[in-house]
């Protein structure tokens, strides 16, 4: 898997404060915004769905993923590659 946080995302969304399932819905809102091969990076702060709900999404539709929580906070910055 390709070190996703290293690429440019070609559109960042803040969910911060949302809960699932507003979460998911606005990640595919935002996954059909980009084109194939490029990458969503999601800024969030609901647990729930930064190390479950998304990744889970993620692997059954087969997209590549890294999930990343910032040290010392409470949020996590999710890259996803479209494929």
């Amino acid at each position: 898997m390709a070190d996703l946080k290293s690429l440019p995302p070609a559109q960042t969304i803040d969910i911060s404060g949302q809960v699932c399932p507003h979460t998911l819905v606005s990640t595919k809102k935002a996954l059909e915004k980009i084109e194939s091969g490029q990458v969503l990076k999601i800024i969030c702060n609901h647990q729930p769905a930064a190390e479950d709900t998304i990744p889970r999404y993620c692997k059954k539709i087969g997209l590549e993923f890294e999930v990343v929580r910032l040290e010392g906070e409470h949020i996590w910055e999710l890259f996803i590659k479209k494929t």
